[in-house]
């Protein structure tokens, strides 16, 4: 029996974060810095004055904060054009009486109970409409989720979009405050056994941090012959250089999915499979930070490097000029992975990336030309995703 096994980065399903929404990533980017430094900051058992000025200057960036001709004050349009919301639950934190400039009162973090959190504002209706089009037309029995808000997203996309088309609808909270975490979608053909979160795995290199950016769940479920599938759900530490060089973190955790690869195989585990975004290419960087996932030492079998895994569409094969599966698809764009124990690599059947839904980089006027995209998409912003979905199949 043929079961199709995917990864698909769907950017959210109905809510999206306004500084992750943008046109230009650009554009968003310096408030989603701003957000990780304030609740760097705000964590801290004693806040210093630079501290206090620099979560002022954060929640400036922010707009919680706005600069007036009566100098900095707060924005009495916080709920509609903030890129966040200060919440200040017990305790105070910030003071701003009357007319003078606001100022941080709290000495540190057991001063008051709160934090910043992201407004979110409803994602573009083509857009949550192409995502599951993508998701329906490669009619996948088992499909990772990456950039799910959380299990009742899940099942109400399901649901209103996708027919109920799965019969389980699966999502462990990780730990991006965010609200960007890894699902699982199963078919009726497909029985969940039980899942294993990693969400608390300690960070060797921080202390007191967590390793993972979201989670590494694994899931064992069992197939229709009465084999069992291991399945590790992965969303690696982003590209972003906000806090610091992105490499070593991802690197350490494309480790330690390769330490619980590694346990499964010596419990005797024959079908293994890792997937997800791994937000990195295999090539074209000095810090190859997926050695351990796809590196010359690694069992696993990229499902991009078999045999059987093509990306024809149609009479245009962009194998050879975009082999990537985000926005411009070049090969330092390959940041979606489908990785195979040996002995699942035998059963593959069939593979590629799926990218009707992918309009290329979102800037661009006109739609891509190696690739053909839907109807409905006739702008960066109706765009599935900026992913192209990732599968395989399998004989299990």
């Amino acid at each position: 029996m043929t079961l199709r096994l995917a990864t698909f980065n769907v950017e959210n399903l109905f809510a999206r974060a306004k500084a992750l929404d943008t046109e230009d990533r650009d554009e968003g980017q310096p408030a989603l810095s701003a957000f990780e430094t304030f609740n760097r900051i705000a964590s801290k058992p004693v806040y210093s004055d630079p501290d206090k000025a620099e979560m002022l200057t954060a929640l400036t960036t922010l707009r919680v904060l706005v600069e007036t001709e009566q100098g900095l004050r707060l924005n009495p349009a916080q709920f509609d054009n903030a890129w966040a919301l200060l919440r200040e639950n017990r305790g105070d934190f910030l003071a701003a009486p009357g007319n003078a400039p606001p100022r941080i009162v709290a000495k540190g973090r057991g001063d008051w109970l709160g934090w910043v959190e992201l407004t979110v504002e409803p994602v573009d209706e083509t857009s949550t409409r192409m995502t599951a089009k993508v998701i329906q037309d490669l009619a996948p029995d088992m499909l990772c989720v990456v950039e799910a808000e959380n299990r009742p997203a899940l099942a109400r996309f399901n649901e209103e979009l996708l027919d109920n088309r799965f019969a389980h609808c699966m999502l462990v909270d990780g730990n991006d405050p965010r609200g960007i975490d890894v699902g699982l979608f199963c078919t009726d053909r497909v029985t969940v056994r039980w899942v294993r979160s990693n969400v608390d795995v300690p960070d060797p290199k921080r202390k007191g941090k967590r390793l993972f950016s979201r989670d590494c769940p694994v899931y064992q479920l069992r197939m229709p012959g009465g084999q069992d599938l291991f399945l590790l759900l992965n969303h690696l530490k982003s590209q972003s250089f906000s806090s610091g060089d992105p490499d070593p973190l991802r690197t350490r955790q494309a480790e330690e999915v390769r330490a619980i690869y590694d346990g499964l195989r010596a419990e005797g585990a024959d079908f293994v499979a890792v997937l997800g975004d791994l937000n990195k290419g295999p090539v074209g960087d000095r810090h190859p930070t997926l050695e351990a996932l796809i590196g010359p030492g690694s069992p696993l079998v990229d499902a991009y490097g078999h045999e059987r895994f093509s990306q024809l569409f149609g009479d245009k094969d962009v194998d050879h000029e975009r082999p990537g599966s985000f926005q411009s698809c070049s090969l330092k764009n390959r940041l979606d992975y489908i990785l195979l124990s040996p002995e699942l690599a035998e059963r593959v059947v069939d593979g590629g990336v799926f990218r009707k839904g992918l309009w290329g980089t979102p800037s661009n006027i006109k739609p891509p030309k190696l690739w053909t995209v839907y109807d409905e998409i006739t702008a960066g912003r109706h765009g599935a995703s900026d992913h192209g979905a990732v599968w395989v199949d399998l004989d299990l």
